[in-house]
């Protein structure tokens, strides 16, 4: 996986920014369709709030909707050309403020004085260290009963399979990721992170993964990503883990494109 220094690079400058972002949310059928088909219908109990961080916001893809859903709505990006955009895109909303971080930290959020925590599609690209830097710091930085929906990295769980990709011949890989017969690397998730490293990284920053839902992405049966909510210990949301295995997310996706396009039949 990439040090902090490449990330820094790819969303800086390597990347082509002429979508905004929108490329990724294509094949749900689109930004609004992943936005309502998937992730307001898992976060809906904790927002509209008060304070929300979002977390390598991007250009906005979901910063459009979760303005609306917060009094007040912090973004944090490690790539300044990141947060210029979205200070210009965002630049009728008197609610958010903007800062450019390290990658790691949240120096510029105060201590107890989140209410929500936001991040998809962007720390599954983080190493574990990356992570457990970012659990530290909200537990300084969440409320008593704040909760945060983290996307991130399943790939560490499926080693094995890590490894036999890598070793495939570059001129059939690509073919055979594509079919979903050997787990996709080229989708860039970190391969040192599990689901349950994580959770056990976050109980010793003082905080409790209740929710945790495994996933797969866009090819393949492999559960590659995970998507997370987790709390301060002693909040009215902590509780026991509850563990979901979803090998059906990619079905929701193809779902979703089609009402969104309004073809639903199939």
């Amino acid at each position: 996986m990439a040090e902090l220094a490449e990330n820094v690079s790819v969303w800086e400058s390597d990347w082509d920014w002429c979508q905004r972002g929108e490329e990724w949310s294509a094949w749900w059928g689109g930004t609004e369709a992943l936005w309502f088909g998937a992730l307001l219908p898992r976060i809906h109990a904790f927002v509209p709030t008060g304070s929300i961080l979002e977390i390598a916001p991007g250009y906005g893809r979901w910063t459009q909707y979760l303005k609306n859903l917060a009094e007040r709505l912090i973004v944090v990006d490690l790539a300044e050309r990141c947060i210029e955009h979205c200070r210009e895109r965002f630049r009728d909303s008197d609610n958010i403020e903007y800062h450019v971080n390290d990658g790691r930290s949240l120096a510029a959020v105060p201590d107890r004085s989140l209410d929500f925590v936001f991040s998809f599609d962007s720390l599954v690209h983080v190493d574990a260290d990356v992570l457990a830097d970012y659990a530290g710091e909200l537990a300084r930085v969440m409320n008593p009963d704040a909760v945060a929906f983290l996307h991130h990295s399943n790939l560490g769980a499926y080693r094995t399979w890590t490894r036999l990709t890598h070793r495939t011949p570059a001129r059939i890989r690509g073919p055979l990721i594509h079919r979903g017969a050997l787990i996709d690397i080229a989708a860039w998730r970190a391969e040192d992170v599990t689901a349950e490293g994580f959770a056990a990284t976050c109980e010793r920053a003082g905080l409790a993964c209740f929710s945790q839902e495994r996933i797969c992405w866009e090819r393949g049966p492999f559960l590659t990503d995970a998507l997370t909510l987790l709390t301060p210990v002693g909040s009215r949301w902590a509780g026991p883990r509850h563990s979901l295995r979803n090998p059906l997310f990619r079905r929701e996706a193809r779902r979703m494109a089609r009402l969104y396009s309004g073809n639903v039949a199939g």
